[in-house]
């Protein structure tokens, strides 16, 4: 196998994973979240080198806030 070809078939698997990437966050969010933090969990373990802290810690996706009602409004004073 030459370097040519090589380098086209990384390319070719690259673009799909991305695009599969893509596809999977659009189509099933809570899915790409749980793998997101499958993924970050073990690389921030107490240990690991900063390097690796520091890759979990991007990966890893953004805290939901606990106290959020839904967004119905009905939880705060009455409008008028």
């Amino acid at each position: 196998m030459t370097a040519g070809l090589l380098l086209q078939y990384i390319v070719v698997a690259l673009a799909v994973l991305l695009s599969a990437w893509v596809v999977l966050k659009k189509q099933a969010p809570d899915a790409a979240r749980r793998l997101r933090i499958a993924v970050a969990l073990p690389l921030m373990r107490e240990g690991r080198p900063t390097w690796m802290r520091a890759l979990g810690k991007r990966i890893a996706p953004a805290p939901i806030a606990a106290n959020t009602c839904g967004g119905c409004d009905s939880c705060g004073p009455p409008r008028r």
